[in-house]
């Protein structure tokens, strides 16, 4: 199975923004994008009509959006709230630090499966990241290594607990 066929795991509330983003991008933003391409087609020639590219790429842009989403949204698995039992999984609110750095450098981030998606500005990491990928299934106080560019990063789990909302 290809990454990308992989569930993308999500907490209700994400799979509620990323959903409402699709309902609002197919429909006023949509609509807004045909009219302003109608609007610049009535001008004239199309060869240099800068607005009317503008709005074709804009266009383009959204309609990647929708697919992208659409396909995300299909993979979907709208996870329960996980135990507060300080394992990292989907769906926890992980505290780490670089191994050597001091606490006050630690870093907070969600474990989650989409990164299109940051409930509260928290920094999202997948499972399929390789940070998430290493820390996965491990626990708060775990010292865990794992290879980024092909160097070795060993970080320490300070804290794992439930995203609540």
């Amino acid at each position: 199975m290809t990454q990308t066929d992989q569930t993308i795991w999500l907490t209700q509330d994400a799979y509620d923004k990323l959903q409402a983003e699709l309902e609002d991008l197919k429909g006023p933003q949509r609509a807004d994008i045909v009219a302003k391409i109608s609007a610049a087609r009535d001008e004239g020639d199309l060869k240099e009509n800068g607005g009317y590219h503008a709005a074709k790429d804009e266009q383009g842009r959204i309609e990647l959006r929708i697919r992208q989403l659409e396909d995300m949204l299909r993979k979907a698995e709208v996870g329960e709230t996980p135990p507060d039992d300080g394992v990292v999984e989907p769906g926890m609110v992980v505290t780490f630090k670089f191994e050597g750095d001091d606490d006050d450098e630690a870093v907070t981030f969600l474990l989650l499966g989409a990164r299109d998606v940051e409930p509260d500005g928290l920094k999202v990491y997948t499972p399929q990241s390789p940070l998430g990928a290493a820390i996965n299934g491990h626990s708060k106080g775990e010292t865990v290594t794992y290879e980024v560019n092909g160097k070795p990063q060993t970080v320490v789990i300070l804290d794992a607990k439930p995203y609540v909302g």
